[in-house]
């Protein structure tokens, strides 16, 4: 491993009307920042022109995916990522439909990297979201890291100022998620380096 920081990219999931997630989003960038371990590339999804239907072959299959002029930048931030955090609600038990969606536009953009979740809702903490988002990322071979953020009633939890009214918990909890991301996403950055593999 080398001490280069890792790519980080910090993908806002929630793209509604009123959302609460650049909030959350921006309280965890800064903690990351601080991690001093990551280079970190906000990706609000809210801002990129995301198709919710796929094309007749998905791009999973294709070697060379023909995606619309709007993804194709974020195509290349997700590649040049080390790591992931999905900053995610719950929307009726599940995950909103913007973050499948930008998910399943790529497939080689995750192998082998490591995936952590910072959810928040009103009851969970975005607990039902993080679980079904493990297991699409399982099918995409990336990792998702055990530890993860949470905030239920989230709209009581955070100041005017955008960050926590007790930060303690929230960051001790990021704290954990950064350091197992920083050796998940050291480790498989040298292995993608060293032992490539084809998709398959």
């Amino acid at each position: 491993m080398t001490d280069q920081p890792l790519n980080l990219a910090v993908i806002v999931g929630s793209v509604r009307e009123g959302r609460f997630g650049p909030v959350v989003a921006r309280w965890f960038v800064d903690r990351a920042e601080r991690h001093g371990r990551f280079a970190v590339d906000p990706v609000d999804l809210a801002e990129i022109p995301l198709p919710l239907e796929l094309p007749a072959v998905p791009p999973a299959l294709e070697p060379n995916p023909s995606r619309p002029a709007g993804l194709a930048r974020l195509a290349d931030r997700l590649a040049a990522a080390d790591a992931v955090v999905v900053v995610t609600p719950d929307y009726n038990r599940s995950f909103p439909a913007s973050l499948k969606a930008a998910i399943d536009w790529h497939h080689t953009q995750w192998q082998a990297k490591p995936i952590g979740f910072v959810g928040y809702s009103g009851a969970s903490g975005g607990l039902l979201a993080i679980e079904q988002l493990r297991q699409v990322f399982n099918e995409l071979q990336a990792h998702t890291v055990r530890d993860y953020v949470s905030f239920p009633r989230y709209y009581a939890l955070f100041g005017p100022d955008g960050t926590p009214l007790d930060p303690d918990g929230p960051n001790a909890a990021a704290q954990a998620m950064l350091d197992q991301l920083d050796w998940w996403g050291s480790v498989l950055r040298d292995a993608r380096r060293d032992r490539p593999r084809t998709a398959r």
